[in-house]
Order: structure tokens, then C-alpha cells, then sequence
């Protein structure tokens, strides 16, 4: 008898296929994600390692302060949406999937620019023949906006099990508080 391969039955870890199920809007492909640290710190690992690497290279080549702001507003912003979200999935008596729910939000996170990339390809030439080309681009870059909200909708509702009101609430709670962080300091230093 063959063992069975992982990813290969119902709720076993798969991650590029719970991306590619949940991406298209089917609630199975959460099932396909971690419910451990190491999972979530892993989904984690990718999006940190970039902005790291960024931002070595911004200070290499002389950025100094504005460098070191532009890491840390792109850390705080990646680190805001686990921390909010806990909290909400705590007082909502959510706690034990909110594991599942941050790890697929990580893992879900690089759908988005692939969503962008298609859009931009296909959506926005043909709109560019109705509107004039700025706007045409304004709106598909509002399109792939949407996209992503409903994508953390999804991920909220499907993974926290909460209501579609409460969903919209973590997901507004979150944004908010996340942009309100990233954006503050500056808006604080500028006035």
C-alpha cells in the first residue's frame, strides 16, 4: 500500500492549493492551511524577508533615516493585521481559529499582485477603448482594491466563522487601525 501523499486528502496542508481555492471564493481551501505557530510564522517569513532585504539595501545605499522609517512603517504595517485581528478574534470568543485565519491571510496576501497583474492586462486595455486611459487604470486599480477587501472579508467570515456584519467590522477595525498606524507618525510629523 502507497502512503498517502500530504496535501492529498481532504484537510491535509496544502498551501498553493488553499490559495487557488480561496482565492476563487471556495470556503474549503482555508482547511488547506496550518493551525500552529510554526504555519502562521511561516506565512509570516516571506512577506517580512522582503521589506528586510529592501530596506538593508535602501540603508546600503545611503537612505539613513528615511530608510529606516520606510522598513519599519512596511514591518508595522505586515505586523498590525495579526495583532488586530487577535484582538477582535479574542473578544469574539474566536481565539482558537484565529491561528488558521492569520496564516491563510498571510499565504492569501499573494494573490492580490497576481489579481493586479491580470487585471492591469486584461481589464484595463479594454476599458481604455470606453474611458480615458487614467481612468480606465484608476479603476481597475479600484477593481483589484475591492478584490482584496473581499478577499479578507472571505478569510474572516470562512475562517472565524462570524457573521457577514462582524466580518465587515474586522475587516474595516482592522484596515483602519493598520493604515492608521502606518500613515499617524507621519501625518503627526508633518503638522
Amino acid at each position: 500500500m502507497k502512503p498517502a501523499l500530504p496535501g492529498r486528502r481532504g484537510g491535509a496542508p496544502n498551501i498553493l492549493l488553499g490559495i487557488a481555492r480561496v482565492a476563487c471564493g471556495r470556503a474549503d481551501g482555508i482547511a488547506r492551511f496550518g493551525t500552529t505557530r510554526e504555519a502562521f510564522l511561516a506565512s509570516l517569513a516571506p512577506l517580512l524577508a522582503f521589506p528586510l532585504v529592501g530596506g538593508a539595501l535602501l540603508l546600503a545605499g545611503g537612505a539613513g533615516l528615511a530608510g529606516a522609517a520606510q522598513l519599519l512603517a512596511t514591518i508595522c504595517a505586515l505586523l498590525a493585521p495579526p495583532v488586530l485581528s487577535f484582538e477582535m478574534a479574542r473578544l469574539w470568543g474566536r481565539r482558537p481559529a484565529w491561528l488558521r485565519f492569520a496564516t491563510a491571510l498571510n499565504w492569501c496576501q499573494w494573490v492580490i499582485p497576481v489579481v493586479a497583474v491580470l487585471l492591469l492586462g486584461i481589464l484595463a486595455p479594454v476599458l481604455s477603448v470606453m474611458l480615458e486611459e487614467r481612468t480606465a487604470v484608476a479603476v481597475t486599480v479600484g477593481a483589484v482594491g475591492c478584490y482584496a477587501l473581499w478577499l479578507h472579508w472571505f478569510l474572516a467570515r470562512h475562517a472565524l466563522d462570524l457573521s457577514r456584519l462582524r466580518a465587515a467590522a474586522l475587516v474595516l477595525i482592522v484596515n483602519f487601525g493598520t493604515a492608521l498606524l502606518v500613515l499617524g507618525p507621519a501625518l503627526l510629523a508633518g503638522s
